[in-house]
């Protein structure tokens, strides 16, 4: 056998989906296995390679024994000449394993290879070549030096910069996410080291592929695209940690002793101030547009104040010290709490929120005004003039600041995409289907047909070959292409040849999801039945733990008359302190310990309550029935849904 193909999977099913079905069609006409470790997945994973890729040898572990020892799990039952380390968040060409066997064959030092990688918009990774992590290495990458100059020799050399990565090129280290090596070599050599569980093995392992008298290549003739995963967070201060870790391992195995303390303890420190760096930078640019706002508010309701007091009051001294000082910034807090909590402060930028917000602000300004002391009661006209200022002042800072940013200010809710679906007639039906059943709101454009002597039917809007100008005569925002219709190096092309601003997705062939990336920064995406969920959005989560502290907050004056009727009182408290620190939420997801069996569902905290609870004088519902009702909880959530079962269940508090 010539080829051996393992993957190692961990709760990314539909992105698993889509690279066996690319990995069939590259292994056509060659003598190969595919070998799927699943590391104790819980949405689903195990059921679908079972149902679907009958030919794949499944490896399905009852824990998560991390990446290392998953694939060499695989690699002790492969038969192959040839193993490939490959992601499942992956899509490989359909000649990528015919033309690394050529190259391997032609170049008999070569002991392990990787290939040109691109994210989901088509744009080069840096990581398909890299160098060794040695201490002025890994110092000039932790500190940002090989980012500002990635070209440079003596800067850039993490990533290769200076070399052209259309040429092939001997390199140090290989990506993880493909490796495809000698199983001889491997023999030789080792195994991966299961002394790192999720990152550095490749390092590891390139490195000793070195140390066994061979080279390591970079090949860029065939490509992948790489979604930069569902299971690894990058701008995460938790990967930095791990990710640093794992050099400090490398660095204990490889380095002398004396070198290896100085580099572990460099490394330390450089991971302290990266991710106080990183803390740092994630509030200033979490307070810059807020700050920005409460300055504008603050200018324009100071000038408000002289003009109000000079042309309608008759007297430049009408307002006291106290107006200025206390009462004009109590009104700009309630305006930018009331913006916030509209999502006014979410990516990305939304007028419409703003313009809510500024309404609901003004709103409960005007409710505690009628409330306020008469000498607190200065003017009407002056918080009307001052929603007016803020609403203006606020766009305006918005649409400026998405102009410095080359993007564009989206005036309504939400922007909906113009789609265009590529494929042949019953598959791009077939997506479009799939996009209604989602519930994705789209302007559908129309279909592109892959074939030339299709594309004066009245179904298309013209064939591939004239892509770029149905992509600018109709201004489209998304392509979406199906793999069962279209290879997938031409998508690649495609997605190299129209350019980042474009979002680009791909429909595997029989399969219920739609697959994509829009950044190489963010983990890949999809839109399925069961996926477009409304509990993952920002302003849901911040709602759900406003109702969580409004209910705990609301429980402290009913105590007297709640304590003597539920039915633990002891464990209300618990429940309540829980709850309040933010380890609980009043309601999460039946059976916790089931969640993700046949949906993906995001996280959120275990609850005390679940949607099962809204039910009342009917049997308790079975495991799929439950999975159910997560889905559509998650799906359709409302603050008020919460409410609903918690009023439902007040004597249950203590449950």
């Amino acid at each position: 056998m010539r080829l051996s193909v393992i993957i190692v999977n961990y709760n990314v099913k539909y992105f698993l989906e889509q690279a066996l079905y690319s990995v069939r069609k590259a292994m056509q006409g060659i003598n190969g296995e595919v070998i799927v470790v699943d590391n104790h997945s819980v949405d689903g994973s195990v059921e679908l390679v079972r149902a679907k890729f009958p030919e794949v040898v499944l490896i399905a572990n009852k824990d998560n024994p991390g990446f290392s020892k998953a694939n060499n799990q695989g690699i002790a039952i492969a038969k192959g000449e040839y193993i490939l380390l490959l992601n499942p968040d992956t899509v490989v060409e359909e000649d990528t394993f015919s033309k690394c066997l050529e190259f391997m064959e032609n170049h008999p030092q070569a002991g392990a290879l990787g290939v040109k990688m691109v994210d989901g918009k088509g744009i080069f990774l840096p990581e398909s070549k890299r160098s060794l992590p040695t201490p002025s290495v890994s110092f000039f990458k932790i500190f940002g030096l090989s980012a500002m100059f990635p070209k440079s020799r003596v800067f850039g050399r993490y990533h290769l910069g200076y070399l052209n990565p259309a040429e092939v090129h001997e390199i140090d280290v290989l990506p993880g996410a493909f490796m495809f090596i000698r199983k001889s070599v491997l023999d030789k050599i080792g195994w991966l080291d299961e002394a790192f569980f999720m990152y550095g093995e490749d390092i590891d392992l390139s490195y000793r592929v070195q140390l066994g008298g061979y080279k390591n290549y970079y090949y860029p003739h065939t490509r992948i695209i790489h979604y930069k995963g569902e299971s690894t967070k990058k701008g995460s201060l938790n990967y930095v940690r791990i990710f640093y870790q794992a050099m400090v391992i490398f660095a204990r195995k490889h380095f002398s002793k004396r070198n290896a303390s100085i580099y572990a303890f460099f490394i330390n420190i450089a991971v302290f101030l990266r991710a106080i760096m990183a803390i740092a930078g994630r509030m200033a640019g979490q307070l810059a547009l807020p700050l920005m706002d409460a300055l504008l508010l603050f200018g324009g309701m100071y000038m408000l104040k002289l003009f109000w007091a000079a042309s309608i009051k008759g007297a430049s001294s009408y307002y006291p010290p106290v107006y200025i000082q206390y009462v004009v910034p109590s009104y700009i807090l309630i305006w930018l709490l009331a913006v916030y909590f509209s999502g006014g402060y979410d990516r990305p930028l939304r007028t419409a929120r703003t313009v809510r917000g500024v309404a609901l602000g003004t709103l409960i300004i005007a409710t505690i005004y009628a409330f306020l002391d008469e000498s607190l009661r200065f003017s009407r006209g002056m918080i009307l003039l001052g929603a007016v200022w803020a609403t203006g002042a606020m766009i305006g800072l918005r649409y400026l600041t998405e102009i410095i940013r080359g993007r564009k200010l989206a005036f309504g809710e939400k922007h909906t995409p113009r789609i265009a679906i590529v494929g042949g007639l019953q598959e791009a039906r077939r997506a479009l289907s799939l996009l209604t059943q989602a519930g994705v709101e789209n302007r559908y454009i129309g279909f592109v047909s892959p074939y030339a002597h299709e594309a004066q039917e009245e179904h298309y809007l013209g064939n591939v070959t004239g892509l770029a100008n149905i992509r600018a005569i109709y201004d489209l925002d998304e392509i979406i292409f199906c793999s069962k219709d279209i290879k997938v190096s031409t998508i690649i092309d495609f997605m190299e040849q129209l350019g980042p601003e474009l979002n680009f997705k791909i429909l595997p062939e029989n399969s219920p999801s739609i697959i994509g990336s829009n950044s190489k920064n963010t983990a890949g995406d999809l839109y399925a039945i069961d996926i477009n969920l409304e509990i993952a959005t920002n302003m849901s989560q911040r709602n759900k733990r406003l109702f969580d502290i409004a209910v705990c907050l609301g429980i402290i004056p009913l105590l007297p008359f709640l304590l003597p009727r539920v039915h633990n009182a002891s464990k209300l408290v618990a429940n309540w302190g829980q709850v309040f620190i933010g380890r609980k939420s009043w309601v999460g997801y039946a059976s916790a310990k089931d969640i993700g069996r046949s949906y993906w569902l995001p996280r959120i905290k275990p609850g005390v309550f679940s949607p099962v609870d809204r039910i009342k004088n009917v049997p308790l519902p079975d495991e799929t029935t439950k999975d159910r009702l997560n889905l559509l909880y998650a799906k359709d959530y409302r603050v008020a849904d919460d409410f609903k079962i918690v009023i439902r269940n007040l004597k249950r508090l203590g449950a």
